[in-house]
């Protein structure tokens, strides 16, 4: 009777299971307190530091070093540079690629897959790669467009690479994959209705398009204008290798300079990073104003609809044809380039009398030179360790926000978003500083481009784990807590499983941009850590433009592959349409 007195009421959890709910807040605290820890190193300490050296001298807090690094010669025309430079490629960029999304979405056009390749291809081509085979398409003396402009006698057509117009026309046209895939989403969500009212008015297509269209999209296009702007201010491909040679200066070639001439102008490239910094805040603040006031403009509610393509009519085939030709320029001729290149000894333009030195000796020496393979294994390395580091961490972040009820839990997001702000040279330029000097051995090491890595992708990580987790119930979830399960047993073999298609994906992603990585790797890497994208800038530098084409289109080949699987895992598991 005693016995019976004593047992727990039928239905209640056991002791186990009680002393387990007991400790778990206990055990949350403690998981929010390291994860918030790890993520203020990773992403505010760069920032501390940075603003850190940028404020002191050896005597202490000080404005001398904005005095010293704007009263550098050629400023003015640096800060004008820049400007124009990112403006410009944003107008490129959000023309075309919001042209490209509107025909691939919403109009009866023929080809559209072959619309959808010439918008994402280019994003898989590596910056620089795509810059260097423009140089051969484009420069003044031996681009191939311009040559052959030449001899039809039309000069007046050519564009040379190495000015600040060739600059901006090149970057915006890497770039406009992204205002592709941004407004892509746009014209998808965006009602029929009133494009088809236009038109049985009376309107025609372009004015359809000017009063109607573009007015609904309007919050996604002021926001893929800012992102591009943005983008173009901490670009350094392009500059690079066009601008530092020309002399037109910006931003992300100042800082590179400053930290690559004798005596190193650590004060010049902290401030220029400072000040790149804040204007790329200010871009993505902006960004998220246009956002927020986006409901202004919702045309979508309960109602369902169909989106039905917009007949083109007499339109229909010149577009085609416009678009049929942007392909081949932008698509077939820069990888057609560096097809030929790597196969050549040393650059000719394409005749007859150059086929006869073709061959695959390129290839043949990128598996006999150790410098190469040494940057294919670290590249290698550091993507899938980065990628998978990235995708677990910002998992166990996901689930904080998500699914937990940790007071400021938003925080965290806030956090794991800030680099996103953050460009990949001024990363560079504040992990030089917080390492340089620090008593860990880690400079000059694989561990501080994987830190850097790591910083620079948390901001996509936390993208793909928050969208895949959304999705997931937490019934599941209490259902393994009432059979007494740990937390990090629940997390482990329940809610990692679920949200793996969608960990998969972002750790694919991560892994594509981490092998393209160039800004923050050029400023880190050291004789023994040199990675793909440091080699190939060291062979365009030391003028082997056969083995750098040749690994270049080894590395493209490479990269398609990997988005070809990833676009594959999409379809299956719907992160296409997301």
């Amino acid at each position: 009777m005693t016995q019976l007195l004593d047992a727990p009421p039928a239905g209640s959890p056991s002791p186990s299971v009680q002393a387990k709910r007991t400790r778990r807040p206990t055990l949350l605290y403690l998981l929010g307190a390291v994860t918030v820890a790890l993520l203020a190193y990773l992403v505010l300490s760069p920032l501390v530091y940075l603003t850190w050296r940028g404020l002191t001298t050896g005597e202490g807090l000080s404005l001398a070093n904005i005095a010293s690094a704007y009263s550098v010669s050629g400023t003015p025309e640096m800060l004008f540079n820049s400007f124009v430079f990112a403006i410009g490629s944003a107008a490129v960029s959000t023309i075309s690629g919001t042209a490209l999304a509107f025909f691939c979405v919403r109009s009866n056009a023929p080809f559209k897959p072959l619309l959808y390749a010439a918008s994402i291809v280019p994003l898989i081509v590596p910056g620089i790669l795509f810059t260097i085979a423009w140089v051969f398409l484009l420069s003044k003396d031996v681009g191939v467009i311009n040559v052959a402009l030449r001899g039809i006698g039309l000069d007046w057509l050519q564009v040379d690479a190495f000015s600040l117009p060739g600059m901006i026309l090149i970057d915006g046209m890497h770039l406009s994959p992204l205002v592709f895939l941004l407004m892509f989403a746009a014209f998808r969500a965006t009602d029929p209705a009133l494009e088809e009212s236009a038109l049985m008015s009376g309107a025609t297509v372009p004015q359809t398009i000017r009063r109607i269209t573009l007015p609904l999209v309007r919050p996604a296009l002021l926001g893929a204008i800012l992102i591009m702007v943005v983008r173009g201010l901490e670009s350094f491909e392009t500059p690079a290798v066009l601008g530092i040679p020309s002399g037109n200066w910006v931003f992300t070639s100042r800082i590179y300079e400053a930290l690559h001439t004798y005596p190193i102008r650590y004060d010049v490239a902290s401030i220029y990073s400072l000040s790149l910094l804040l204007l790329t805040v200010l871009g993505l603040l902006l960004v998220q104003r246009a956002n927020s006031r986006g409901e202004r403009f919702q045309t979508i509610s309960g109602k369902g609809f169909r989106p039905r393509p917009l007949d083109l009519g007499a339109w229909r085939w010149p577009v085609s044809v416009v678009f049929a030709v942007y392909f081949v320029v932008v698509v077939v001729l820069p990888v057609a380039i560096l097809l030929w290149m790597s196969l050549l000894p040393f650059y000719q333009a394409p005749s007859a009398s150059a086929l006869k030195s073709v061959s695959f000796a390129n290839y043949g020496r990128i598996l006999e030179t150790s410098s190469i393979l040494t940057s294919v294994s670290n590249s290698a390395i550091l993507a899938v360790v980065s990628a998978t580091a990235v995708m677990l961490f910002m998992s166990v972040v996901a689930w904080l926000v998500l699914k937990s009820r940790l007071p400021g839990r938003r925080i965290l997001e806030t956090l794991a978003s800030f680099p996103l702000a953050m460009p990949g040279l001024v990363l560079g330029v504040a992990l030089i500083f917080i390492y340089l000097r620090s008593p860990l051995p880690i400079y000059g090491t694989l561990v501080i481009l994987f830190i850097a890595y790591v910083t620079r992708y948390l901001p996509y990580g936390i993208r793909y784990a928050s969208s895949s987790l959304s999705q997931v119930s937490t019934e599941l979830e209490d259902s393994a807590r009432m059979s007494g399960a740990t937390w990090w047993d629940t997390f482990r073999r329940v809610v990692l499983p679920l949200m793996g298609p969608g960990i998969v994906a972002g750790w694919v992603y991560i892994v594509v941009v981490s092998v393209r990585e160039l800004s923050s790797s050029i400023l880190l890497y050291s004789q023994g850590t040199r990675v793909l994208s440091v080699t190939i800038w060291e062979l365009w530098e030391n003028g082997e433009t056969g083995v750098l084409a040749a690994v270049g289109v080894v590395m493209v080949v490479v990269l398609m592959l990997l988005v070809g699987a990833a676009y594959r895992l999409g379809a299956k598991i719907g992160v296409r349409e997301f």
